[in-house]
């Protein structure tokens, strides 16, 4: 069953209508922030191993916690960030999730001067099939295997499939031209 179809018999209200927002107002959207693409890395990282309904629950306290998804100062995190993050409730605690979202930060820091941007970087790798996509960010990134990195891309709008074909949000993202369109 698709995500689409899924949200529709989720109980009670509350869980239906935190699935539904991100279903129709973020999931499959083209991203172009900088710090928006790293805080959906982070958030796609973090819920390897659970529900993304937890995820949904905490990104606020992600966004807080990782200083509102700002690469430059995740990237400049120091030890005392870092016990910090192991140590706060809000988030998921463990420590190679901690470690990769430091980590990441610096490569996109370091991305961001080569390229420009890591939207650019993403767009210079464009088009790819997520096998070599899931190769170009092991080799990039940490703590991203296949399934991190096939959502994070549909989650952005780099890989088709976020919705069925007949869901109106579809049709609307469709509209924006996301890059999966791009051939």
């Amino acid at each position: 069953m698709a995500y689409c179809d899924h949200i529709e018999t989720m109980q009670p209200e509350e869980r239906k209508a935190l699935h539904k927002n991100y279903h129709d107002n973020h999931y499959g959207f083209p991203i172009h922030d900088d710090n928006e693409l790293f805080g959906r890395l982070i958030l796609e990282i973090n819920q390897a191993g659970l529900s993304w309904e937890t995820i949904l629950k905490k990104e606020a306290s992600f966004r807080k916690a990782y200083s509102n998804f700002d690469v430059n100062q995740v990237a400049n995190y120091t030890e005392q960030d870092r016990e910090r993050l192991l140590s706060d409730a809000g988030i998921i605690r463990n420590k190679l999730k901690v470690n990769a979202a430091i980590e990441n930060a610096r490569t996109i820091t370091s991305l961001q001067k080569e390229f420009g941007s890591f939207e650019k970087w993403l767009e210079s790798h464009h088009p790819k099939t997520k096998e070599e996509w899931v190769k170009l960010f092991k080799k990039t990134f940490k703590f991203t295997g296949g399934e991190i990195v096939n959502e994070f891309l549909m989650s952005i709008g780099y890989l088709g499939g976020a919705h069925s074909p007949m869901c109106a949000i579809n049709k609307k993202i469709e509209k924006l031209n996301p890059m999966w369109l791009k051939k």
